[in-house]
């Protein structure tokens, strides 16, 4: 058993989704205000999660404790 129990971090942990197969999905940036300028389409598809790659998804899954 190991002594030291990580911690979560759970700034992390609200903006971020791992899935069963390991893969970190993250939000699209620019949803809250002064979305007016753009079309309905860009809005749209906004708001699917997106699959995040490379560095930073393994660094995410280290902070929640997935890797």
């Amino acid at each position: 058993m190991s002594k030291n129990k990580l911690k979560i971090r759970n700034s992390v942990r609200k903006r971020f989704k791992v899935t069963k197969t390991g893969k970190v999905l993250r939000r699209s940036s620019h949803l809250r205000h002064l979305r007016r300028k753009e079309s309905k389409r860009v809005t749209r598809r906004k708001k699917v999660l997106k699959p995040m790659t490379g560095k930073m998804a393994i660094k995410i899954k280290k902070m929640l404790g997935k890797a």
